[in-house]
């Protein structure tokens, strides 16, 4: 009989235990952590682009689809690149509102993935134009920069993230240290900010390094030439 009890209590406490893992992942208690990589790295931002969810990247071809799932509060989006951008996936309003948290214009903790096959562009996420390659409307660059005649040291549009503190950047590309001048090609204006940290774009300006030189009401500046300073 003690054998016997034995057994009975062991297995009750064996459909307890799978009762409450079951309820704990209902409730979002398990791990978030996706089963696999996300194909960028870094924080997901967006840009004032209008129309159904879509998104820009310089990673992955025109008609890519995207699936971008926000850890945080687990919204997901699936979106097709519509062109080209200074990020590995920026997107575009009307997507960022489907997954974002309110008042938050940055997703840190993000899974994107691939959804149909086929090779990236570029094996660097978040990689821009490098220094030597040239892209369509890039500048001349300014007396002091190390960046190569005719060409930016990134491509594609330019955005930001809700990150205070004094004018800098963040970036898939340069190393923490890195100074680098960016010019608003619309309207003139420099801005010369240091890499504090990566992120999943070339450059990513904080809000206050956007605020210098943005034009008024406008999150992305599309025109531009990004220097790097000595």
């Amino acid at each position: 009989m003690k054998v016997q009890r034995k057994h009975v209590l062991a297995a009750g406490v064996a459909v307890v235990a799978s009762a409450v893992v079951a309820v704990g992942t209902g409730f979002g208690f398990a791990d978030t952590t996706p089963a696999r990589p996300s194909v960028c790295q870094g924080p997901v931002t967006f840009s004032a682009d209008g129309g159904a969810p879509a998104a820009t990247s310089d990673r992955f071809p025109v008609g890519t689809r995207l699936r971008v799932t926000n850890l945080d509060n687990g919204k997901v989006v699936t979106v097709t690149v519509t062109g080209p951008s200074g990020s590995c996936v920026l997107l575009n309003a009307a997507a960022m509102e489907l997954v974002r948290e309110p008042g938050k214009n940055v997703i840190r903790r993000n899974q994107v993935e691939r959804l149909n096959g086929g090779a990236a562009q570029s094996t660097h996420p978040g990689r821009g134009a490098q220094p030597g390659e040239t892209r369509p409307g890039d500048a001349q660059p300014a007396a002091g920069s190390t960046t190569p005649a005719g060409g930016s040291a990134c491509g594609g549009s330019i955005t930001f993230s809700a990150e205070g503190g004094a004018p800098a950047a963040t970036s898939g590309q340069f190393p923490v240290g890195t100074r680098l001048r960016v010019t608003n090609l619309d309207n003139g204006r420099v801005v010369t900010v240091t890499v504090t940290g990566p992120s999943g774009s070339c450059v990513l300006l904080n809000a206050a390094a956007m605020e210098l030189i943005r034009e008024p009401g406008k999150n992305v500046i599309r025109r531009n030439v990004v220097e790097l300073l000595r």
